[in-house]
C-alpha cells in the first residue's frame, strides 16, 4: 500500500512529530508544484550519509532514497507521466539528495537530463525541521514544452522559492498553516503578492476578477489590500478580520482563511507569510469565488444537522437507559445481579459517551482522549467505590473514525475495569495508568497498574469473564489488532492493546 504514512512507517525511522511535518507537507503539495510549474518529489534517505558535509563518499555512496509522494502541476505538463512513487533512487544516480542533506540550501543540477524522451531540470530542496534536515524535496521540470516569460509565471516562481526555502529553514509549513477545507483556494484560483507593507505588487487576473464580484472597481495593482478588504465586506466585523488575516500575515503569523460576502458573491481569503530565512518578504494572499460552492453547501446543512441531532438522541436515550440500570442496580438485594447491573450501566455508559463526541463532530471522526476524558473519572466510583486508587493519563490517542471510536473505548474501560476489581483489595491503593503512544502506522495502549498481579495460572485465551471475553472479541473482530496480559516489571499488571492505524482507501477511513 504505497501511501505516505504507510512508506514512512515501513522504511523510515522517524518520530511522530517528524511524520506529521512530512504531512502536512504533503498537504500544500499542488500549490508548490503549480507555482513552480514541476513535479514535486518527497524523497526520503532508507540509508542516511553521515560523511562530512553530507557528501556521499566510499560505503556512503551506496545511500538509497525512497520517493514517498508525488505531486504533478496543473500549470504546465508533467515530468514524470508515471507516478514515482515507491521508486528509489541512488547516491550516484542523484547525488544532489545526498548533499542537500547537508544544508538548507536548494541546488539545481547544473545540465538537463533526459528521462524518457523529455528535457528535466532537476532541483532538490532539503526539507527542515527543528534544526535538522529529514528529507528532501525535489523539484523537477518538463523543459519540452517552450515557455515565454510573463508576468505571471515571474511572480508564481519568486513565490515558489520563497516558500521553498521557506520548507528548507523549516518555518513551512506549519500546523496553523495548513488548510485542508472543500473550499481552500488554489493558485489558479487567484493568486496575489503582497509587499511587506501591504501594498498588491501582482494579482493575477482570477484574483481582480474575485475582488472585482465583490465590489472592488479600481485597480488592484497597487493597492493596500488590507485597505481593499475592509472596503469590499458588507460586514463590518467581517472586513475587520479578514484585515487582521492579512496583517498577521504580513507580521510572519499564519491564519486560518476566511470568508468575505458583499454583493451576493463570496470569496474565500488564505494569507500565507512570505519571510524566507527569517527576511520579511511579505505575503502570498490565495482567492477564491466560492458563491456556486456556498450555494450548495447551505441545501446540505440540514442533512448534516440531522445526522447530529440522532447521535444527540442516541446518547440521550443511552444515558436514559444507563440510568434505568443504575435505579435497578441499587434496588436489586443480590450482589451478583447488583454488579452486573452496574457493569451493564457502564458499558452503555461508554457508548454514549462516544455518540456524545459524534454530535458535536463534523466528519464522523472522535478525539479518543475526549472521550476517555469523560470516562476515566467514573470508573472508581463505579467499580470500586471508595477505593483509593489513582487513575493518570499519559500521552494522546488522538483522533480516530467513529467505526474504530466505540470498540476502543469499550475496549479500553473494560480493560481498567478489570484492574480496579481484580487488582486491589478492599480499602487498598495504588495507581492505574493508560499510556497512550501513537505512530504513522500503529495505535498502542497501555493499561498498567501495581495491585496484586495475575494468578500463576492465568490465560487470556481461556479467562471466562465476560468482560475479557468481551474484549477480545471487539479486538479480534471490530479493532484488527493483539492484545497481551502479563505481569509488569515492576510489580502489578500490563495490558498491551495494539491497533494498525487506517490508511487511505481503508474502509474505516483514516
Amino acid at each position: 500500500m504505497s501511501t505516505l504514512s504507510f512508506l514512512l512507517a515501513t522504511h523510515t525511522e522517524l518520530s511522530g512529530d517528524e511524520v506529521a511535518h512530512l504531512q502536512r507537507l504533503a498537504s500544500e503539495w499542488q500549490l508548490l508544484s503549480d507555482l513552480s510549474f514541476a513535479d514535486f518529489l518527497l524523497w526520503v534517505p532508507v540509508t542516511v550519509p553521515d560523511g562530512p558535509d553530507g557528501v556521499a563518499t566510499g560505503p556512503h555512496a551506496a545511500a538509497t532514497f525512497l520517493c514517498v509522494a508525488h505531486s504533478r502541476p496543473t500549470t504546465a505538463p508533467t515530468a514524470h507521466p508515471d507516478d514515482m512513487v515507491g521508486g528509489t533512487s541512488s547516491a550516484a544516480q542523484h547525488p544532489q539528495l545526498v548533499r542537500a542533506l547537508g544544508d538548507t540550501t536548494m541546488r539545481r543540477e547544473e545540465q538537463p537530463r533526459w528521462h524518457r524522451g523529455r528535457s528535466i531540470r532537476r532541483e532538490v530542496v532539503p526539507v527542515g525541521y527543528e534544526g535538522r534536515m529529514i528529507a528532501v524535496l525535489g523539484r523537477d521540470t518538463n523543459l519540452a514544452a517552450p515557455r515565454v516569460p510573463s508576468t505571471l509565471e515571474i511572480s508564481y516562481l519568486a513565490v515558489a522559492g520563497d516558500l521553498c526555502q521557506m520548507i528548507a529553514d523549516g518555518t513551512f509549513p506549519t500546523a496553523e498553516t495548513v488548510d485542508e477545507g472543500r473550499s481552500t483556494p488554489r493558485v489558479g484560483d487567484g493568486l496575489v503578492r503582497v509587499s511587506a507593507v501591504g501594498t498588491v505588487l501582482y494579482a493575477s487576473p482570477n484574483a481582480a476578477s474575485a475582488f472585482h464580484r465583490l465590489g472592488w472597481a479600481d485597480e488592484l495593482v497597487g493597492a493596500d489590500l488590507p485597505t481593499v478588504a475592509r472596503k469590499v465586506s458588507a460586514d463590518p466585523f467581517e472586513g475587520a478580520e479578514v484585515v487582521t488575516l492579512l496583517r498577521d500575515a504580513l507580521a510572519g503569523t499564519p491564519s486560518a482563511r476566511v470568508e468575505v460576502e458583499s454583493r451576493g458573491a463570496t470569496a474565500v481569503v488564505r494569507a500565507l507569510p512570505l519571510r524566507p530565512r527569517g527576511v520579511p518578504g511579505g505575503a502570498l494572499v490565495l482567492v477564491r469565488d466560492v458563491t456556486e460552492v456556498r450555494r450548495r453547501d447551505r441545501a446540505l446543512m440540514s442533512k448534516d444537522a440531522t445526522i447530529r441531532e440522532i447521535h444527540h438522541r442516541v446518547k440521550n436515550n443511552l444515558q436514559t437507559v444507563a440510568a434505568l440500570l443504575r435505579l435497578q442496580a441499587r434496588r436489586t438485594p443480590h450482589d451478583e445481579a447488583r454488579s452486573a447491573l452496574t457493569e451493564s450501566m457502564r458499558r452503555v455508559a461508554s457508548i454514549a459517551l462516544v455518540h456524545e463526541a459524534l454530535a458535536a463532530s463534523v466528519d464522523e471522526r472522535v478525539d479518543i482522549d475526549e472521550v476517555l476524558a469523560g470516562v476515566v473519572p467514573m470508573m472508581n466510583d463505579v467499580v470500586r467505590p471508595g477505593a483509593g486508587v489513582e487513575m493518570r493519563r499519559e500521552g494522546r490517542a488522538g483522533v480516530l473514525p467513529a467505526v474504530m471510536a466505540t470498540p476502543l473505548v469499550m475496549v479500553v474501560t473494560e480493560l481498567v475495569s478489570n484492574a480496579l476489581e481484580h487488582g486491589f483489595g478492599e480499602g487498598t491503593t495504588g495507581a492505574v495508568r493508560i499510556v497512550s503512544t501513537r505512530s504513522a502506522s500503529r495505535l498502542l495502549v497501555e493499561i498498567v497498574d501495581d495491585g496484586r498481579g495475575l494468578p500463576e495460572t492465568f490465560s487470556l485465551e481461556r479467562a471466562p469473564g465476560l468482560g475479557l471475553q468481551i474484549v477480545r472479541t471487539l479486538v479480534d473482530s471490530e479493532l484488527g489488532g493483539t492484545l497481551s496480559l502479563r505481569p509488569d516489571a515492576e510489580g502489578g499488571t500490563r495490558a498491551e492493546l495494539t491497533i494498525p492505524l487506517p490508511h487511505r482507501g481503508d474502509p474505516r477511513g483514516r
